[in-house]
């Protein structure tokens, strides 16, 4: 016990390591995030309804200050589901909707705004508040915008913008270190 204690990060580096080395990737597949598939869905109809929309993906940082601050949930990420929250006749289509360990948490949860001052003022609310918690957390992002439908992901204090299907499949399988199928 007091030899785990004593090198508590050196082993935690030696099993990062050892994770991410060809050899042990090769015998152990990295499992599905199976409910990638459902908010590319989800997102694609919000898009083409023009629903706005703020979803929030948490990785490895804690984000249950934004949790927190939204109402909880406990249900499997589905499309019909996202698409039932993020209608404007829901009583939770506003702020973002939290989703964590493939499951959403929360619902009207609110986010941090960017206090980037060169932030281009074409984007609203919803934009300033991903790029936000993106500034502060390892957490993605999704926006759909209201008024255009166009899709976003704010990641590591980046916007990216105009996003096809594709490619915000691409952004979250490489973000949720997923491997596609075979």
């Amino acid at each position: 016990i007091a030899f785990v204690i004593l090198f508590q990060p050196e082993l935690r580096r030696l099993l990062v390591y050892i994770g991410q080395s060809p050899v042990i990737r090769y015998f152990v597949k990295v499992t599905r995030f199976r409910a990638i598939d459902e908010i590319v869905k989800a997102v694609q109809e919000l898009s083409r309804l023009r629903f706005g929309a703020l979803l929030v993906i948490a990785r490895d940082d804690s984000v249950k200050s934004i949790i927190d601050t939204g109402i909880r949930l406990q249900a499997q990420v589905a499309a019909p589901l996202l698409l039932s929250l993020f209608s404007p006749k829901s009583p939770l289509h506003d702020g973002a909707i939290v989703v964590e360990n493939e499951e959403i948490v929360a619902a009207k949860a609110i986010l941090p705004l960017t206090q980037n001052e060169s932030f281009d003022k074409r984007y609203g609310t919803r934009h300033r508040a991903a790029l936000g918690l993106s500034e502060e957390s390892d957490a993605l992002i999704i926006v759909v915008s209201e008024e255009t439908g166009k899709i976003s992901v704010a990641k590591e204090g980046q916007l990216l913008g105009d996003l096809t299907e594709e490619e915000l499949q691409q952004i979250l399988m490489a973000s949720m270190k997923v491997q596609p199928e075979e």
